[in-house]
C-alpha cells in the first residue's frame, strides 16, 4: 500500500512539475513586451553616454574582419575577394553563438534581485538575454552588407534559407541558456570552464580557415557540430544552399538540447531562486 501511495505521489509531483514548466514557458512568451523592452534597455544601459553606442561592437568586429581576413588570406594564399566574405560571415555568426555560450551562465545570477523580489516566469530572463544578443547580431550585419557592396556579391535565392537557419540557432541559444544558467547558478565555476572550452573550440572550428585546407583531414571539420550549425547561416549569406548534412546535424543538436532542457528545467526549476 505504501509503495502504491508513493508511486501515485511521485506521479502527481511529476505532473505538477510539467504543468509549472508549461505555465512558465507560456508565461514567458506571453510577456514578450516585457523581455523585448528589457533586452533593448540592457543594450542602452551598457552603452549609455557612449558616442557610438552598440556600434562600438560593430566597429571592433569590422576591424577584426578586415585585419584577420587580410592576414589569413595572405597566409592561406586565398583571394581576398573570396576570403574576407567568408571570414566576415563566419565571425558574425560565431560572435552570436560564442556570446551566448560565454554569458549564459549569468542569466539567472545577474537577475538575482528580480528573481527574489518579483514573481516572473524564469524563461523571461532567458528570452531577454537571447534577444539582446539578436540585437547585437543585427548591428553586426551592417558589416556583411558593406562587404557585399564592396566586393559586388549577390547571394541570390539561397539567401532565403538564412531565416530558418538563424531561427534554429536562436532556439538552440534559448535552450542552452536555460540549462547552462541553472547549472551555473548551482556551480559557479561552470562559466569559467565554458569560456575556456569556447576559446579552444573557436580555433578548431572553420571560422578563420576553410575545411578544404585540411587536405585528407576534412573529417575533422565534418565531425564538428558547430561547423554545421554555422554553415546553416553562413552558406546562404555567401550564396550557397546549406548541405543536407549541415541541416541534419543542426536538427540533431537541437533535439539534443531540447532533451537536456526537458530534463533539467522541470527538475530544478523550483531551486533557481535558492541558488542565485
Amino acid at each position: 500500500m505504501d509503495r502504491k501511495t508513493n508511486a501515485i505521489s511521485f506521479e502527481n509531483s511529476a505532473i505538477c512539475r510539467k504543468r509549472l514548466v508549461l505555465e512558465d514557458t507560456w508565461g514567458g512568451l506571453r510577456l514578450w513586451r516585457v523581455w523585448f523592452n528589457l533586452g533593448w534597455n540592457d543594450i542602452l544601459q551598457r552603452y549609455r553616454r557612449s558616442l557610438l553606442g552598440p556600434f562600438w561592437l560593430t566597429a571592433s568586429m569590422a576591424i577584426m574582419v578586415l585585419s584577420l581576413g587580410l592576414l589569413y588570406g595572405l597566409l592561406f594564399k586565398i583571394p581576398i575577394s573570396e576570403f574576407i566574405p567568408f571570414v566576415c560571415t563566419g565571425l558574425i555568426v560565431w560572435g552570436f553563438i560564442s556570446s551566448i555560450l560565454n554569458e549564459a551562465g549569468a542569466v539567472f545570477t545577474a537577475n538575482e534581485l528580480f528573481i527574489k523580489q518579483i514573481r516572473l516566469p524564469y524563461t523571461i530572463y532567458v528570452w531577454k538575454f537571447v534577444w539582446s544578443k539578436v540585437i547585437i547580431f543585427a548591428h553586426n550585419l551592417i558589416i556583411y552588407f558593406a562587404v557585399l557592396i564592396y566586393f559586388r556579391i549577390w547571394p541570390g535565392e539561397p539567401l532565403v534559407s538564412v531565416i530558418p537557419g538563424f531561427l534554429l540557432i536562436v532556439i538552440n541559444g534559448l535552450l542552452v541558456t536555460l540549462y547552462l544558467g541553472m547549472i551555473s547558478a548551482r556551480f559557479r565555476d561552470v562559466p569559467q570552464i565554458v569560456t575556456a572550452v569556447t576559446q579552444i573550440v573557436f580555433f578548431l572550428t572553420p571560422v578563420l580557415w576553410k575545411p578544404e585546407l585540411l587536405t585528407g583531414y576534412e573529417y575533422m571539420a565534418n565531425f564538428n557540430p558547430l561547423y554545421h550549425i554555422i554553415e546553416t547561416v553562413r552558406s546562404p549569406l555567401l550564396g550557397h544552399w546549406p548541405t543536407p548534412s549541415n541541416v541534419a546535424v543542426t536538427l540533431a543538436v537541437t533535439m539534443l538540447n531540447v532533451a537536456i532542457a526537458a530534463i533539467f528545467f522541470p527538475r530544478f526549476r523550483a531551486r533557481i531562486a535558492y541558488w542565485v
